[in-house]
């Protein structure tokens, strides 16, 4: 799975969440931590982990959460 940035994100319900904007890597073991989707005001930026990710695809990225989760 490899999850880079301007993909679409969605969750488990089909929601569009929006596309990955910056990604959070482990210093020193280069391993991802976090993802962040950046969201226009007055919306809060998402973050999600590697683990709540059920598909990643090069176009689409699937959560197993929901976006109010």
């Amino acid at each position: 799975m490899e999850i880079k940035p301007g993909v679409q994100v969605v969750d488990k319900n089909g929601k569009v969440v929006g596309p990955v904007t910056h990604m959070a890597r482990d210093g020193w073991s280069g391993e991802l931590k976090k993802v962040i989707v950046n969201r226009k005001p007055p919306e809060s930026d998402f973050f999600f982990t590697p683990d709540d990710v059920l598909e990643a695809t090069d176009t689409v990225i699937r959560l197993k959460i929901t976006f109010d989760e």
